[in-house]
């Protein structure tokens, strides 16, 4: 069972950058799918990014063309660059990988808040 933990979050204020990362721990790696997701107080825990290759990645449509999802699989992690960041960025962000029908537990997540 892989295990994740998320880093990076923090204070930014609106129109700020922030990057998280995401990284995990066994052999398996390479094999999942993972995905950052986020939720905010009072609402439900929402898809941001997924990535399994370089070539195969995809958003909401809230965050296209502002977020963007990596990974460095020797460093087995997963990245998720925010810029032109919004109030309404601010959550808890978690990332997840599931492969084959199978999912990794959640990671302890990390705050992102954007506020002036």
């Amino acid at each position: 069972q892989m295990q994740l933990v998320e880093s990076g979050g923090g204070l930014v204020q609106p129109g700020g950058s922030l990057r998280l990362s995401c990284t995990g721990s066994g052999i398996y790696f390479t094999l999942y799918t993972m995905r950052w997701y986020r939720q905010a107080p009072g609402k439900e825990r929402e898809l941001v990014a997924s990535i399994f290759n370089r070539h195969s990645t995809s958003y909401a449509d809230s965050v296209k063309g502002r977020f963007t999802i990596s990974r460095d699989d020797p460093k087995k992690t997963v990245y998720l660059e925010m810029n032109s960041l919004r109030p309404e960025d601010t959550a808890v962000y978690y990332c997840r990988g599931d492969r084959s029908g199978v999912t990794t537990n959640w990671g302890p997540g990390t705050q992102v808040t954007v506020s002036s």
